[in-house]
């Protein structure tokens, strides 16, 4: 997994989470043959050996976790919550094995083995997300922050209200540089000339967020350098919330952070291996999804006669800012801008047919922006492509709007799984500010994470309009 994946994505109790509920599922093969044979050897002599078997139960059960949203280190889930998703996992990992079982017999797990794991390991993942739910805001899971700087910047920390968003850090106080206007009304820290890389050691802090207002002849360089060198995380306020929020605030970037920071990386190889990735996915998936495609079809012309049009062409603004033509199936009524004027889709539009609700709330008008992929205009993960007209009063209004532009939209993302439905200008910024953040960490691994993860904003109808 990339170095950018285990910093900013992998917390420690998720790792130690998912290491112990691939050992439970890898496991469960094991207990139910002890079970059902007595023994591991006599299991193994009627079966075969087991650890081919329990590795790719465990690699399908962590993958369906996955789907299930069962991997969010921010996401607020009760632990009734997380006894759905995991039983939907289960579910789907079963109808995924009997595949796998039907295409390869020779690794097949006889039902009454499936069924002694399966109930195995239901009830020890349910012991470990009450474990989890109960423990992950405890403090010995936190980094240690002091925060150095006590103005307006550093008060966007505090933009992080949700305990789901301060998981990750624990902020043992803050230290007003100078220059620094005093904003909020957390207590500061007085250091009475003490160093800061000593205040730090003192205190056992494990990082530095520097979040200065005023940089210019105030950075303490030496101070800083100290702590660097003696093992404590120095480390700028728009990594930090980049790190803690998964999105990149365009009002606090600034160029200069832009061009020297990390990322950003558009390799021959990842562009060759994303597009194999394009290629593979869209065709299976619409070789898979004929038969439902041609229901839709069949509903649109059964609600709205035999001559309505089925496709629904739409200009948007693709790589480069070059126009292309998306399709989509029509989930409006015809005509539904008639007046010529460009509106946001609103949630319950009015605009929406029968049918088309339905497709809006399963993302199923959609499935024909596959053809869109193999052409090459869209890629599966990319920000989503907005219509020109939005484009340019947003590129106006918001900094940092035009770098969106910079890969191929996609039909899934990660503003998608992240964030609902935008429909305004606010939105629009918003959702910005996690396609930055994308196109600055993408790498194929973080593909096939937001692919696995929006089978849950699918199946939960997170956003849809």
């Amino acid at each position: 997994m990339p170095a950018w994946s285990i910093k900013n994505q992998v917390s420690t109790p998720l790792l130690l989470m998912a290491v112990l509920e691939a050992l439970i599922a890898f496991s469960s093969i094991y207990v139910a043959g002890l079970i059902s044979f007595g023994s591991i050897e006599l299991c193994e002599e009627g079966l075969g050996p087991l650890a081919l078997r329990a590795t790719i139960v465990a690699v399908v059960a962590i993958v369906s976790l996955i789907a299930m949203g069962l991997y969010q280190f921010h996401q607020r889930l009760s632990f009734g919550e997380a006894i759905v998703r995991i039983m939907a996992a289960l579910v789907s990992s079963c109808l995924a094995l009997a595949v796998i079982f039907y295409a390869f017999p020779s690794v097949m797990v006889p039902r009454e083995l499936a069924g002694i794991a399966v109930g195995y390991a239901f009830i020890l993942l349910l012991i470990v997300r009450y474990v989890f739910v109960r423990t992950v805001d405890e403090n010995i899971f936190r980094r240690r922050t002091l925060i150095y700087g006590a103005g307006k910047r550093a008060a966007s920390i505090f933009d992080l209200r949700r305990r789901a968003d301060r998981r990750g850090f624990q902020i043992v106080g803050r230290v007003a540089a100078p220059g620094d206007k005093i904003v909020g009304d957390m207590d500061l820290l007085k250091i009475d000339g003490e160093a800061i890389n000593d205040l730090a050691a003192r205190l056992g802090v494990d990082e530095i967020v520097v979040a200065m207002d005023n940089r210019r002849g105030n950075f303490p360089m030496r101070d800083l350098l100290d702590a660097k060198l003696n093992g404590i995380d120095v480390i700028d306020l728009v990594e930090f919330l980049e790190r803690e929020s998964g999105k990149i605030r365009v009002d606090l970037v600034y160029p200069g952070w832009l061009i020297f920071s990390h990322g950003f990386g558009k390799t021959r190889c990842r562009r060759i291996i994303k597009r194999m990735v394009d290629i593979v996915v869209s065709g299976t998936l619409l070789l898979l999804a004929g038969p439902l495609m041609l229901l839709i079809v069949l509903a649109i012309k059964h609600e709205d006669g035999a001559r309505a049009s089925v496709l629904y062409r739409q200009r948007r603004v693709g790589q480069g800012g070059h126009p292309f033509v998306v399709l989509k199936f029509r989930s409006m009524v015809v005509d539904a801008e008639s007046d010529g004027k460009v509106v946001w889709a609103a949630e319950d539009d009015s605009r929406n047919t029968r049918v088309g609700n339905i497709l809006r709330k399963f993302r199923l008008d959609e499935l024909p922006q596959f053809v869109n992929v193999l052409r090459g205009q869209m890629s599966i993960v990319g920000p989503r492509p907005e219509r020109p007209q939005f484009v340019k009063n947003l590129q106006k209004k918001i900094h940092y709007y035009s770098e969106r532009h910079t890969v191929k939209p996609g039909i899934t993302g990660w503003a998608q799984i992240n964030y609902s439905y935008g429909a305004s200008e606010e939105d629009a910024t918003e959702k910005l500010q996690y396609d930055l953040y994308y196109i600055k960490n993408h790498t194929v691994m973080l593909d096939l994470l937001i692919i696995l993860q929006t089978v849950e904003v699918v199946l939960w109808s997170k956003g849809a309009r």
